[in-house]
């Protein structure tokens, strides 16, 4: 499978996520627990890794697996890193609005960059950074509004606080996926056996995190299993199955692209949400999402496209036959 075929795909699927999402809402809000899809999208992938594993041990060559400590230790690190970073994500959100954070998470783009270079020792080309630059750009662009609205004049009036933590976000949110990327590339372990590593304790951490909003609540709605499934619609089971498959599709790219194809791809799925807004929820079309939309084609294509597509190299000048044959001719008269 071609790993492009793969970006397009999760690009397609995560558009659609919000797009999901706001459908299965009933009157503006959730009739179910909305922090039980995480924790079922974990389910629904450990699931289907263990499926696929079990088919890899009916061949004829098995699957190779580390199961030593020292290396399955490190597969709840990931976890970790996202736990801490909701919790951030929550902190930076009552210094900032809603719409300051979502344009400030757009540093997780360069921010990804620059782990990905840092720890992964992967060396991107000059072209490849000013891509990766024209993306935030571009994304930013799409986001911002007019800038007679009062939602401009906020970007700029948050306490340093909110920009403090933002920032830290974007580096929690960009350690995640380059760490998975090490974990899933450090060995040639089966992607299956990985996989399943890491959606156990994906799984064990969304669990938890149920347990704890019940002890928050004082178990006033009853324990998180006898409502896993409360307000459950065809809508809702499509969210799962999405985020569910998402998440397989990021692992594939994590073992066999990189975290800038994932990059691309997120990105990429934003803008057509935006553009799916327009004929599903009468979301009006701007000038900036038209701009941040071109700025992002000429992004993509500068980090993808062959050098030789990108400058224009002078070959050298070849010497007329007439001369060669002047030269031979006097070469021959010295000797």
């Amino acid at each position: 499978m071609q790993w492009y075929f793969v970006a397009v795909l999760l690009t397609i699927l995560t558009s659609s996520q919000g797009i999901l999402t706001s459908l299965s809402q009933n009157n503006g809000g959730y009739d179910y627990d909305y922090a039980t899809v995480p924790f079922l999208a974990e389910v629904f992938k450990l699931l289907v890794s263990c499926l696929l594993l079990w088919k890899d041990f009916q061949t004829i060559h098995p699957p190779r697996m580390t199961t030593e400590w020292k290396s399955v230790r490190l597969f709840p690190i990931p976890s970790i890193i996202y736990l801490i970073h909701n919790n951030v994500q929550f902190a930076t959100l009552t210094y900032v609005d809603t719409s300051t954070y979502q344009i400030m998470g757009n540093l997780k783009i360069v921010t990804t960059g620059i782990l990905f270079r840092l720890f992964l020792r992967r060396k991107l080309s000059t072209l490849q950074w000013m891509a990766i630059v024209l993306l935030a750009v571009g994304t930013t662009t799409s986001q911002v509004k007019g800038c007679g609205e009062a939602s401009c004049d906020s970007l700029f009036s948050a306490p340093i606080q909110g920009y403090m933590l933002g920032i830290l976000s974007a580096c929690l949110s960009a350690l995640a996926g380059v760490y998975t990327e090490f974990l899933m590339k450090k060995n040639n372990d089966s992607l299956y056996w990985q996989n399943v590593q890491l959606y156990t304790f994906g799984a064990i951490f969304n669990m938890a995190r149920l347990l704890v909003d019940d002890f928050r609540g004082g178990f006033e709605n009853g324990p998180w299993w006898q409502r896993l499934f409360n307000g459950y619609s065809f809508t809702t089971w499509m969210v799962v199955l999405n985020l569910g498959s998402t998440g397989l599709l990021v692992s594939w790219l994590m073992k066999y692209a990189d975290n800038i194809v994932k990059v691309y791809s997120t990105s990429m799925a934003m803008l057509l949400t935006m553009v799916l807004s327009v004929f599903l929820f009468n979301f009006k079309p701007t000038l900036q999402l038209f701009l941040g939309i071109v700025v992002c084609m000429m992004s993509l294509h500068m980090y993808f496209a062959p050098p030789e597509r990108l400058v224009d190299l002078q070959l050298p000048v070849k010497a007329a036959q007439g001369d060669i044959t002047e030269v031979s001719i006097d070469r021959k008269t010295d000797s």
